[in-house]
């Protein structure tokens, strides 16, 4: 088992060389808090996807954090992002960053009623990512990626949007190891 995390490690780090002019950037958005079947957590699901990618790739990051938080509740989180998925809001986030010069983009994020958060269509619709490879993935608790690739596949006909992780959250949260493992193989394909 430990000799596959390392190989699959080592040709991350071998495709990461071989284009050593290319440039990666994480993007994601997460939320701490109390969430579905993994109960009150200090660090989001996603987030814990994103940062072992961004450790495994040597790609920056940046964090989509909106600028007014969801609630710490669950069902009332919910019923906000149903509110604004319904009225196709674009609610604003903190800080950017210039997408321009990165070559691929990770762009992780949790299913929210089967889309993709609204506050990340805000960063998607601020941002040109024609001509760039997205590689997106995702947490959920049994919706699997929902069509969000699909989606953006629709918004960038420039793009490359290659094939999603889609991961249950209570994975990633709960067992580092084997969700280590499932995104180390997703990276190497």
């Amino acid at each position: 088992m430990k000799i596959k995390s390392v190989l699959a490690a080592a040709m991350v780090a071998l495709m990461t060389v071989g284009t050593a002019q290319a440039k990666s950037l994480v993007v994601y958005f997460s939320r701490a808090d109390e969430n579905y079947s993994v109960g009150t957590i200090t660090e989001g699901n996603t987030a814990i996807l994103a940062k072992m990618i961004a450790q495994k790739t040597g790609a920056d990051s940046f964090e989509i954090v909106p600028e007014k938080a969801y609630p710490k509740n669950y069902r009332e989180c919910t019923d906000v992002a149903k509110d604004e998925q319904k009225k196709n809001a674009r609610p604003a986030y903190k800080g950017d960053i210039d997408t321009a010069p990165y070559d691929t983009i990770y762009l992780g994020y949790p299913i929210w009623w089967g889309d993709l958060p609204m506050v990340v269509y805000t960063f998607l619709e601020k941002h040109d990512l024609n001509g760039k490879t997205i590689v997106p993935f995702c947490t959920h608790e049994g919706s699997g990626v929902s069509g969000t690739d699909s989606s953006l596949k629709k918004m960038y006909k420039g793009a490359t949007v290659k094939k999603a992780l889609a991961m249950r959250g209570s994975t990633a949260q709960n067992k580092r190891k084997e969700a280590e493992k499932s995104l180390d193989e997703w990276l190497t394909k």
